[in-house]
This record gives structure tokens, C-alpha cells and sequence, in this order.
């Protein structure tokens, strides 16, 4: 079983990543210097995908943490 602390803190790391992907031109800048700029475009494809699974993770994870809690 996956801990909730774990849980939580994947989905916030990963929900503040791919938020600063997606509004923030950080990944596009190290896709360009990678020599990548053909990406940039298919980018958005990708990341507002993985921004709204990263969110429910979060959302999911504290209604699992305070579902725990009320039981207690």
C-alpha cells in the first residue's frame, strides 16, 4: 500500500513541475538548447495531460488523508 505522505508529495512535486512546463517557457527554452525546437509545438499535448493528472494525484491523496483522519 502506498503511504500517504508519499502520495501527497508526488502529486504536489509534480503538479509544481509541470505547472512551471506549462506556464512558464523553462522547458522551452531547454528544448531549444537541446536543438529540439520541432517539439515545442506538440508540447502542450503533453503537459496540460500530466498538470491535470498531477492535480487529482494531490486532490486525491488529501481526500485520502483526511478520509484516514476521520476515522481515526
Amino acid at each position: 500500500m502506498v503511504n500517504d505522505r508519499r502520495l501527497l508529495n508526488t502529486g504536489v512535486v509534480g503538479t509544481i513541475i509541470a505547472a512551471l512546463c506549462c506556464f512558464t517557457p523553462v522547458l522551452v527554452v531547454l528544448v531549444s538548447v537541446v536543438g529540439l525546437s520541432a517539439v515545442v509545438g506538440y508540447l502542450d499535448y503533453v503537459l496540460f495531460p500530466a498538470l491535470a493528472f498531477f492535480v487529482l494525484l494531490t486532490l486525491y491523496a488529501l481526500w485520502r488523508r483526511q478520509r484516514r483522519t476521520q476515522t481515526l
